[in-house]
């Protein structure tokens, strides 16, 4: 039989760490600024970076090195640090059911619960046109992000949020809510209600750009970022695209849009890409093994014959 989870104190003052990448660094550092006792962070192992390179410690454990905190990659050795509350940002693993009844967990995750629950709430929720998102503390289960929410807040997505811009408002939301919990307890947390939707992690695949798609749908592709497509069979990065008009203007609206998914047309100084539906004016582009660089400044470079198109 399942036992009750220990519930997070009253009020917390040493705690624990967990997380990994550049998102969790920031509430890691507000933590010890206002003043929280953090004995040990939990991490992932270092990883090599390239080719031929050494090993790389994770953003946080570079932060938490920096800031003289005891960090490791072994989460079993939370069962031997004095603490009342275990912080999850982003860590990446499945905490197990012996560390959660050992120590309550409150975990930061970035939308609106229960909609993209998993790796990736917030690449999935601009890949699928989604006008709102959020950010959460919420209990840690043994569910995946299951928990009952002790506090939340929403935020619009606009039509150019990036994953960036839209990861750095939420991280900075978010850690306000934590220190907020911390600061005046957590209180009651309120189940889940609705029906969930999970965010795998993104696939390489999945950012490809295939122009037979809508442009309002690949924008947002380019916006997650990493996106890309090929030219002459090698890799193009596409950093930044906007939806334009048609280049004849009033002739797709007229129904004598005759392009071809893929097709390229310089308008005005600014290289347009066709697409199912609509053209894409490109901004930043990236050839593979190469510097970014604007995209005419790209098509003075390679020089694209009659016919030839982007996706080939």
């Amino acid at each position: 039989m399942d036992h009750p989870l220990p519930t997070p104190p009253a009020r917390s003052t040493c705690l624990v760490y967990l997380g990994s990448p550049e998102l969790a660094v920031s509430p890691l550092r507000a933590l010890i600024a206002a003043g929280f006792e953090v004995p040990l962070v939990v991490s992932r192992s270092d990883r090599r970076r390239g080719r031929g390179a050494g090993l790389s410690p994770s953003p946080v454990k570079a932060a938490a090195l920096e800031l003289g905190l005891a960090v490791t990659d072994d989460v079993e050795a939370l069962l031997e640090v004095p603490a009342d509350l275990g912080v999850v940002v982003a860590y990446g693993r499945i905490i197990k059911p012996h560390l959660l009844a050992r120590l309550p967990f409150v975990n930061l995750h970035f939308s609106l619960l229960p909609r993209w629950r998993g790796a990736a709430p917030v690449e999935r929720a601009l890949l699928a046109g989604d006008g709102r998102t959020g950010v959460c503390v919420m209990a840690l289960e043994k569910g995946l992000d299951t928990g009952g929410v002790y506090r939340s807040a929403e935020v619009p997505i606009g039509p150019d949020d990036t994953l960036e811009g839209l990861r750095g408002r939420l991280v900075s939301l978010g850690t306000d809510l934590l220190l907020a919990c911390l600061r005046d307890g957590f209180g009651v947390p309120v189940p889940q209600g609705g029906e969930p939707v999970y965010a795998a992690k993104i696939d390489p695949h999945e950012l490809q750009l295939v122009w037979a798609r809508p442009a309002v749908e690949l924008v947002r592709t380019v916006r997650v970022g990493r996106a890309w497509t090929t030219f002459r069979g090698k890799r193009l990065l596409v950093h930044e695209a906007t939806v334009v008009p048609h280049p004849s203007g009033e002739g797709a609206a007229a129904g004598a849009d005759t392009s071809v998914p893929g097709e390229l047309a310089l308008v005005d100084g600014t290289l347009r890409v066709a697409t199912g539906v609509g053209w894409l004016a490109l901004g930043l582009l990236q050839p593979e093994g190469r510097a970014r660089l604007d995209a005419p400044a790209w098509r003075n470079g390679a020089q694209p014959k009659p016919g030839e198109m982007l996706g080939s």
